[in-house]
């Protein structure tokens, strides 16, 4: 499939992720909450790094702050920190088996945690709810399904069936 053909994949992609991260939930599982926009910009610094990139990841997160109403910057900060560690391993990562790529991701998930609760800290504010550090987990056990969702709709495999 020629890149032209997918060209509308990211963004869509990323403005999916953006609503899957508004969606209403309980309290109790707000903390719970998958970092959706890391995972699908993760699949995208894997799969595409000659369009997707460190720009890319901080006006998402520029988009992310503006439409959560988080701190300005904050989250183009963590995922900027992302996406450099990712494009720094990409070669590697990109052929590990899924359960390995899975851990990794939860890895670069519980950085980004710990990249948020330091910028917390440094700014006063309360400390996260120990819930806040299942998060990861819950990223990691969702990659192989968002990394095989996202390559069905990047490759276009939906349309043949």
């Amino acid at each position: 499939m020629s890149r032209s053909n997918a060209s509308w994949a990211l963004p869509v992609s990323l403005l999916l992720a953006l609503v899957l991260g508004l969606l209403p939930l309980p309290v109790m599982l707000q903390p719970l909450r998958p970092y959706w926009l890391a995972l699908v910009l993760a699949y995208w610094l894997i799969e595409d790094p000659d369009r997707v990139g460190l720009g890319v990841a901080f006006i998402a997160g520029l988009a992310a702050d503006l439409t959560f109403g988080t701190l300005f910057g904050e989250q183009a900060l963590r995922l900027v920190v992302m996406a450099f560690i990712l494009q720094r391993f990409r070669a590697r990562l990109r052929f590990f088996p899924m359960s390995q790529q899975a851990l990794a991701i939860g890895g670069l998930l519980l950085n980004d945690r710990i990249v948020a609760a330091v910028i917390h800290f440094v700014l006063g504010a309360p400390s996260p709810q120990h819930e806040f550090w299942a998060a990861p987990l819950i990223g990691m056990l969702l990659w192989p399904l968002v990394f095989l969702g996202m390559d069905t709709m990047r490759l276009g495999q939906w349309k043949r069936r």
